[in-house]
């Protein structure tokens, strides 16, 4: 299966790339998308599996919305509310929230900690 997560901006991008594999096709909506954004969006993400992963604010919530129009089919992942974002989202949490997704083979595990003696 090959995917698609749509994010917000290029520092949620930027974040999300550090936990997941290179294969994912992550796409930005730089803030609301026009019905041209929506079109350009649709045209990359092809045939692919779309996961939406926005910011859960207020402008994030109107983003998913417009985002489950144009592809109904999409799954939702969500922040915490608290976080400042996909962007100020720890690390563990985003790899809790992509095996609740179900993209286990996608994930980045960070390497273990080496003991300390």
């Amino acid at each position: 299966m090959s995917i698609a997560i749509i994010v917000e901006g290029k520092n949620d991008k930027s974040r999300l790339k550090r936990v997941i594999d290179d294969s994912v096709l992550i796409l930005c909506t730089f803030g609301t998308p026009s019905s041209i954004t929506l079109e350009d969006l649709r045209k990359k993400v092809g045939h692919k599996q779309v996961y939406l992963f926005t910011d859960n604010d207020a402008s994030g919530k109107k983003i998913r919305f417009l985002l489950r129009d144009t592809f109904p089919d999409s799954e939702q992942i969500y922040t915490r509310k608290g976080y400042a974002g996909v962007e100020g989202t720890p690390e563990e949490y985003l790899i809790q929230q992509l095996e609740k997704a179900g993209l286990d083979e996608y994930i980045k595990y960070p390497s273990p900690e080496p003991a300390s003696e």
